[in-house]
Parts: C-alpha cells; structure tokens; sequence
C-alpha cells in the first residue's frame, strides 16, 4: 500500500483561506531523484505570491519552496546524497509543506549536523538569496553603502549580518522602532522607522547627501520611487519582491534622469537552475553559520495544521525574523 502524507495545496487564488491539507501519496523516487522526510518547513513572501495568484501557477498545486530533513531513499544516479544523510533545500517547484516529497536531488543540499533542521528550513531560500544578492547581482566591495528594506525579516536579518561580516555599510528600513532595534542588534549601520521617518530624506542625511551605491528592495510599489531617490549617480536598484504588490510600469528614461541608474529584478531560482551553482552558494551559506558570522532567528513557529495562520501573520507583517511549520 502507497504511504500517504499530510500535504497543504490549494485549488484557488486567494486569500490564506483557500488553503487546505490532504492526504497525498509519496511515492518512491525515480532516476535523478530522492525522497525526504521533512523535520521542518520554511515560509517565505514566495509563498504568498503563488498562493494570491501575483505568480501564477497549474492548480491543485501544493506549497512551499524550502524545508529540512532526512534523506529515506535515493534514485538512480544520484551521487551527493544518500539515505540517512541530513538534507536541506529551496528551489522550484513549490511542494514542502508536507510531510514527505519526492523531488529532483539537484537543489537538495547535505546539511551539516551543528546546524539544526529548524535552522536549515529558515535558511535556505532566504540566505541563499542574501548571498546572490551580495555575490552575484553586482560588484560589492568593503565600504559601500547598502539600502535595505524590510531589515528586520528573515531576509532581512541574515543580510545585516552577512553585511556586517563583509565591511559593508548596511542601513536599513524596518515598520516600528522594535523592528529597527533588531535590525541594528544584527548588524545594521543604521535603521529607518518609515513609518514615522521619510526614508529618503533620511538616507541623504546619513550619506551626507551622496547615496547609497545599491539598493536591495523586496516591498516592491511602496518603495520603489524612493529608493531610485536614494541611489549615488551610477548607482544599482536590485528589486528582488513585492510585498507591497508589484512596481507598475513606469518610464525607462527617469533612470537616466536621476543619474544613469542601473535596475535589475533578478530572482533566486535563475542561480539555483545550475546544480554546480546552487551546491557552491549552500555551503557559502552553510559556512558563514558555521563561522558564527550569520545567526539564524526563528521568532515564529507553527503546526503544519494552522498555516493558514502562519500566512495571515506574515502578510500582516507580523513577524521578525524567519517562520517555519513544525511536523
């Protein structure tokens, strides 16, 4: 008899609501392929977007683009995993809010035994994107200024970390001065209340006027036309979210105007495409936790059966740090 597992899909767009858990068979693995028993599921804006319908997508679909656990079985050819072995991932397609998968081995990386499956969950997709952003979306050099939004999220904290470990100025904007004292306790230069405090008159002032050589922004329309004001001529606008919805179109020619401005919307799964690349940025990743450099906060903790809560709470930006299900 086929094992079943407990697996959240939805059938619609919508709000949390349209979430629900069914019974799904696992299956054994095919060539190129494993099966992982998860031990804990990250959360993640991604979510959100595919579940609201913004990144459409087949439906029925499960969730969910990371979590941790053991390896039970592996598939012809694969060499870099085995059973037994403590594994860790993000990638596509969506499918990790359950307790079982079987899913392509490429992107499933060893996870190294100090650190924890709850650690592993909450780091992959958001410290594997905090690493293409500081790594591979353009140069980055002691002593450059960063503006980051949303400092005080999973994302967020890991990069005022990861800043701090690198000699980069980081400052960033968080929703309340609680948010931006944690935003400051993991490495933060400075940290911007935007909702009492004008963000870009803020960043002028703290750059004596200059700017600041990149901008790495997830809120999306909110923030977009402010941060382009904060940019140094020359200067790199990284959008990599929409949690405030998507920029709407606007035109090309303003980045000229406000000083030759470069923008990118790149996007993580274009560096883990390529299974070299991925396994090179888990165990950067991995190492600057191992190091010490990088601390991993989980602040919020769900059962699998109320993720229909853990949603509500991160749109409502509730939440510091990263989120995770629990099995």
């Amino acid at each position: 008899m086929t094992e079943t597992v407990r697996t959240v899909v939805f059938d619609t767009p919508g709000g949390p609501e349209v979430m629900r858990i069914e019974d799904r068979p696992v299956g054994e693995p095919g060539p190129g392929q494993i099966r992982i028993r998860h031990r804990a599921i990250g959360l993640n804006f991604i979510d959100t977007y595919q579940r609201s319908g913004l990144y459409p997508m087949q439906l029925p679909h499960p969730l969910g683009m990371e979590a941790a656990g053991v390896i039970e079985a592996v598939g012809e050819g694969v060499t870099h995993l085995k059973p037994g072995d403590r594994a860790a991932y993000a990638c596509q397609p969506p499918g990790a809010y359950t307790e079982a998968r079987v899913m392509a081995a490429d992107q499933v990386c060893p996870l190294p035994v100090p650190i924890s499956f709850e650690q592993g969950a909450a780091m992959m997709l958001k410290g594997m994107t905090v690493e293409y952003l500081f790594h591979r979306t353009t140069p980055l050099k002691r002593g450059d200024t960063v503006l980051f939004h949303a400092a005080a999220g999973g994302v967020g904290l890991i990069a005022c970390q990861w800043a701090r470990s690198e000699g980069i100025t980081l400052i960033g904007t968080a929703g309340s001065d609680a948010k931006c004292r944690l935003a400051l306790d993991h490495g933060a230069s400075h940290c911007i209340n935007y909702r009492s405090e004008n963000f870009v008159e803020q960043v002028r002032e703290l750059t004596g006027g200059a700017g600041v050589d990149v901008v790495m922004d997830s809120i999306g329309k909110d923030t977009f036309e402010g941060s382009l004001d904060c940019l140094k001529p020359l200067g790199m606008m990284i959008s990599f979210g929409n949690a405030s919805g998507p920029v709407p179109p606007f035109d090309i020619g303003i980045l000229g105007r406000k000083g030759s401005l470069k923008l990118t919307r790149p996007v993580l799964f274009t560096h883990l495409a390529d299974p070299k690349t991925c396994q090179e940025m888990a165990r950067h990743l991995f190492t600057k936790v191992l190091d010490g450099d990088v601390t991993i906060r989980i602040d919020q903790r769900f059962p699998l059966d109320q993720v229909v809560e853990a949603h509500r709470a991160l749109e409502a930006r509730a939440t510091t740090g990263s989120t995770i299900l629990e099995l």
